[in-house]
């Protein structure tokens, strides 16, 4: 019997970049028995290696770099014979391009805009302009001074009918920038035939799985972590942008995300929390299935502190340093704990180069609350399994989560967890396992890093329940047998057990 094939569409994570996604995504691709992957990943530049060893199950990867100087296939080849490629840019002509596509991308604006929008000619419109593209050149297009001038027309017509903050010309350029880059996979034609296009987001790698959608009638299922709309916001109002480009981003994300929800078969969410944000963007509830993220719990397990921290009081904690992991509040934590435990240590595991603007944020943060000797930044570390027995607990403090491995992971471990209520936290971690604190309270979240720390017996029954909790309810087995239901359902096709 055949396997499934299916299209895992990524952005920034698998399989070249670490993180939550990238370890189910990896565990996806390991541990499902029903189905091949065709791996399809939109990352800012190119990457040369990938982070993980690809199982057999990988068939095969498919990169597309949307921030590099050049175009992606510039860097890489896609397959299509090059008297096609040249041909394109012969057929798009001046004509051609004011005629043919004009059009279409006046009404893509149009609706991006619009408060009242139709997902079903939205639809009907991104299968014409990927019609569009199947002829015709897609830097010459888009770089065409009748495509600038659609462009300027709509979006200043809206900032006069809104009565909006008028643009710089510089805001309005960047503006076009950024639609120019997040449309790039339209230029990529050449997609594989498969049985199910997964995506991980629920925002605009949505475009390759249109595409198959399109052309080869191959459905669509998503699987949303944290929630891309919701993360999208709290990114967008916490920037510097200038009005006109928040608004523009805002409306953008929030209609390629009803499109998402409209276009999937299946909506696979890792959280109850989700469910509500899906909803309030036009996701049928049918649709939504709760799937909790599992883990090896023979490879979490218990294991002695490490003889070098033995008797000294340490917090864990497994994380990307970046503004939605919200270190710098994790760092205020630690000095609110060093007031009545002096030589408590904080050991943070994670890749300090993703925002090094934001590391450089958080070193001066350390040395301003003089905890250079107790808040340690200690890179990445290859084996996960071994973080969290260094400690006596660990700690989350994030400000947006799906369902997060490293709390199910400490957790096996038998470490209690103090965490942010964010995401499905609340669903994994129960409070006999740990606490779960307000968001961006380092004060209260020091309080209960000191009640656990303080307090032995509590800890130790903490970290009982906590394994028990996930070899009840988060192994590796449900998740894995859910996902082979879910790809048997979506796809149709009479496979292997």
């Amino acid at each position: 019997m055949p396997k499934i094939k299916v299209m895992l569409i990524t952005e920034g994570t698998y399989p070249f970049n670490g993180g939550g996604v990238s370890t189910w995504a990896h565990i996806l691709c390991n541990q499902v028995n029903n189905a091949d992957f065709t791996l399809y990943s939109i990352n800012a530049f190119f990457e040369e290696k990938s982070k993980y060893e690809l199982s057999d199950h990988v068939e095969k990867v498919i990169q597309v770099p949307l921030w590099t100087p050049d175009e992606p296939y510039d860097y890489i080849s896609y397959g299509e014979e090059y008297y096609k490629t040249v041909g394109r840019k012969e057929w798009t002509t001046e004509k051609c391009i004011k005629e043919k596509f004009v059009p279409l991308f006046e009404e893509l604006l149009q609706m991006i805009y619009d408060e009242n929008q139709n997902m079903q000619k939205l639809d009907y419109l991104f299968k014409q302009i990927w019609l569009y593209f199947e002829d015709y050149d897609y830097k010459e297009t888009m770089r065409n001074v009748h495509v600038w001038d659609t462009y300027v027309k709509i979006v200043s017509g809206n900032i006069q009918k809104k009565n909006n903050p008028s643009a710089a010309l510089m805001d309005i350029t960047v503006g076009m920038r950024w639609i120019y880059r997040f449309l790039i996979p339209l230029a990529i034609v050449d997609i594989p035939k498969v049985d199910i296009s997964h995506l991980t987001l629920s925002g605009f790698p949505l475009i390759p799985a249109l595409i198959a959608n399109y052309k080869y009638g191959t459905p669509i299922m998503l699987t949303e972590h944290g929630v891309f709309i919701r993360e999208r916001l709290l990114a967008i109002n916490n920037s510097e942008y200038p009005f006109f480009l928040k608004n523009m981003l805002i409306k953008f994300s929030e209609t390629i995300s009803r499109l998402v929800y409209y276009k999937s078969e299946a909506i696979v969410s890792v959280n109850l929390f989700n469910k509500k944000w899906e909803i309030l963007y036009g996701a049928n509830p049918d649709k939504i299935k709760v799937i909790y993220n599992g883990i090896d719990h023979e490879l979490f397990k218990p294991r002695e502190k490490p003889k070098h921290l033995v008797g000294i009081p340490t917090v864990v904690a497994a994380a990307r340093i970046f503004e939605l992991k919200d270190i710098l509040t994790m760092i205020r934590s630690c000095a609110v704990v060093k007031e009545k435990i002096p030589n408590v240590q904080y050991l943070i595991y994670g890749d300090n180069n993703a925002v090094p603007e934001y590391t450089a944020e958080c070193v001066a943060l350390i040395e301003e609350l003089k905890l250079q000797e107790n808040f340690k930044l200690m890179g990445p570390k290859s084996d996960p399994h071994l973080i969290f027995p260094e400690g006596d607990i660990s700690i989350l403090t994030s400000i947006s989560e799906g369902f997060p491995y490293t709390v199910l992971e400490s957790m096996g471990c038998g470490i209690p967890v103090v965490a942010t209520d964010v995401g499905g936290v609340k669903e994994a971690l129960d409070e006999h396992s740990g606490f779960v604190c307000k968001p961006k309270n380092h004060q209260e979240i020091g309080e209960n890093v000191i009640k656990l720390l303080q307090n032995e017996e509590l800890r130790k029954s903490m970290g009982i329940n906590a394994r028990k909790r996930v070899v009840d309810n988060f192994t590796l087995k449900n998740f894995i047998d859910q996902y082979e239901e879910v790809y048997n359902a979506v796809s149709k096709v009479e496979t292997v057990s």
